[in-house]
């Protein structure tokens, strides 16, 4: 069994909570809690991983990561 990681971005709405993994395209959730939202993501990325070993595919691994806010003027 190998690790991996990879870096996952959690956005919170009125709807609740939304989650993605920038390195693997098309590899999000959602979730009512910041808790259901980070299992369902873990489990996305685990079958994310385990499609792309049976297909032969690369799997990604960032070298860096960095998250800014940024406040515009318009």
């Amino acid at each position: 069994m190998s690790i991996y990681k990879f870096s996952v971005i959690t956005e919170k709405n009125v709807e609740g909570y939304f989650a993605f993994c920038p390195e693997l395209q098309g590899c999000y959730t959602q979730g009512d809690t910041y808790e259901e939202v980070m299992a369902n993501i873990k489990d996305a990325i685990a079958l994310h991983i385990e499609d792309r070993m049976e297909n032969g595919e690369e799997i990604p691994q960032p070298d860096s990561v960095s998250l800014t806010l940024m406040e515009v003027a318009v």
